[in-house]
């Protein structure tokens, strides 16, 4: 086990709907607690008040269409509240950042998904940034028509939810294009796999940051 001086690392998780990451994030933490290590638990879109409030604006499905453009702007612009009101602090303060979802859901939702130029997700990627990436992304991989029975079970569906799913099979191809083009960053876990098989994957994983 690490000590409570040693680096602050910024774990991100990802996946389609109804992948499991709350329960998984749960896991993670609860192995940090374990090896008294600090940490924060935050979410994207949101983490701060007035990101929360662009969340809803992203999540809530309204008779005014949102352009592609206007949900990504919104989207970064979200993330830079989080990042300088939350993310940065505490990673700077040593303690680990543990997040539900990050900027590789931006390259699949809005690139993948929506099909907007990776090159201008980059650009704000670096413009909002700067040289920050998280240390570790999970990436719970699953069949989207499995992941959106889950999301069906858990009650009314968002904006995003409600999509068709060609939209979440062009999100999970673009995750695994990002795992394939970043392996020492990106871990691709069989989410089809029973929880006990998930989180043996994770622990064995996490474990080696320990």
């Amino acid at each position: 086990m690490i000590s409570n001086i040693a680096q602050a690392r910024f774990i991100t998780i990802e996946g389609v709907e109804g992948v499991g990451k709350t329960t998984n994030i749960q896991f993670i933490t609860s192995m940090l607690e374990a090896a008294n290590i600090p940490y924060i638990v935050t979410r994207e879109p949101g983490g701060t008040p007035v990101a929360e409030l662009i969340r809803q604006l992203l999540l809530h499905k309204r008779d005014e269409h949102i352009c592609e453009l206007t949900e990504l702007l919104l989207i970064f612009a979200a993330r830079a509240q989080h990042l300088h009101h939350v993310i940065a602090p505490a990673l700077q303060a040593g303690k680990w950042v543990v997040c539900d979802r990050f900027t590789d859901a931006t390259y699949a939702y809005q690139g993948g998904g929506r099909g907007l130029s990776k090159s201008t997700i980059a650009a704000l990627e670096t413009m909002v940034q700067g040289e920050l990436r998280p240390d570790i992304t999970y990436i719970l991989d699953l069949a989207p028509e499995i992941g959106l029975q889950r999301a069906r079970q858990r009650g009314e569906l968002d904006r995003f939810e409600q999509e068709k799913v060609e939209f979440f099979n062009r999100v999970r191809e673009a995750y695994l294009t990002r795992a394939s083009q970043e392996p020492e960053r990106c871990v691709v876990i069989d989410a089809a796999m029973t929880l006990e098989s998930v989180q043996t994957e994770i622990r064995r994983h996490l474990e080696t940051m320990l």
